[in-house]
């Protein structure tokens, strides 16, 4: 799938399949003078699919000079090492930088959180990549990249090391612009660490602010750049922040009981707006209802 704007490159929406899903991580890959941006890459247990979609769409992964990572989270970035190790340069927000010049730390931390028996089927290996492959980039910095003028703005709430990344009228949004798959609701990933509802609220009028028409969450694909899109995300945001806290206070923080409420209370909303079951384990690929609870109960303890 791929829009064409008339003053803009052709974008590439490149479907990962991950976990056998329809729809759930894209990677963004768009043709310029030097060769082939691209934004995201997906985990490296993608990465034969990622290389599938861009011989579909007649792009030589040889050509790929860039990519540019909206944050370090496997989802996004797993993969990103292969293509540093192949000579392209990798941008990422600063706070990022350090865990992809040695991922050890990220890949433990992972490794906590899913089961270090699942990390292989999920998201595949991580290794190092050089310093002279990988660039920090300050918010507002730009890049002038095969042609075309790229802005990086540094958006946190989901992730403190969150950059969305601006193409003329196009904002790539990574998941501070939330998920949304197909004509469904947009919906805010929360997993651990970072979650941080005020920062995030910031970073949704940072996107007001851009003027966009289309925006490009990596989960999944072109929505329009709207009030409606960013009102509905960020309303979302606030009743799960609130649902969470109520949780706390009235039920206590026993995990399941938590995770069992919140995945009743997601499947019910999805089905109500017309969800059928592939849409919906896309969903849940996309964005595990396990992980929001653990994201949002970290928030709420941190922050009240």
């Amino acid at each position: 799938m791929s829009l064409i704007f008339p003053t803009m490159p052709t974008i590439h929406t490149l479907d990962l399949r991950f976990l056998g899903a329809d729809h759930a991580i894209a990677a963004y890959a768009i043709p310029d003078d030097a060769g082939v941006t691209l934004v995201e890459c997906g985990p490296y247990s993608t990465h034969e699919h990622l290389l599938a979609a861009l011989a579909a769409a007649g792009l030589n992964p040889d050509r790929v000079h860039t990519v540019l990572l909206t944050h370090i989270h496997f989802d996004h970035a797993g993969a990103a090492w292969w293509w540093a190790a192949r000579g392209a340069r990798i941008y990422v927000h600063p706070r990022g930088y350090k865990h992809l010049l040695d991922p050890s730390r990220l890949y433990g931390s992972a490794a906590r959180l899913y089961g270090e028996a699942n990390m292989a089927r999920l998201w595949g290996k991580m290794e190092n990549i050089a310093p002279e492959q990988l660039n920090a980039v300050e918010d507002r910095e730009t890049l002038q990249l095969g042609g075309l003028t790229w802005t990086a703005h540094h958006t946190p709430g989901h992730a403190s090391h969150h950059v969305a990344w601006q193409l003329e009228d196009v904002v790539f949004t990574g998941d501070v612009g939330g998920v949304r798959i197909g004509d469904g609701p947009v919906v805010p990933p929360c997993p651990p660490p970072d979650i941080d509802v005020a920062a995030w609220d910031n970073s949704i009028e940072r996107l007001r602010s851009l003027a966009a028409k289309t925006f490009y969450p990596t989960h999944y694909g072109a929505q329009p750049a709207s009030e409606a899109y960013l009102d509905e995300l960020q309303q979302r945001l606030h009743r799960y922040a609130d649902w969470m806290r109520g949780q706390l206070a009235t039920e206590g923080d026993d995990a399941p009981s938590l995770t069992r409420s919140f995945e009743e209370m997601v499947v019910e909303e999805f089905r109500s707006a017309g969800l059928n079951d592939d849409v919906i384990a896309a969903y849940r690929a996309a964005n595990p209802p396990l992980l929001s609870v653990g994201g949002l109960k970290r928030c709420i303890e941190k922050f009240g």
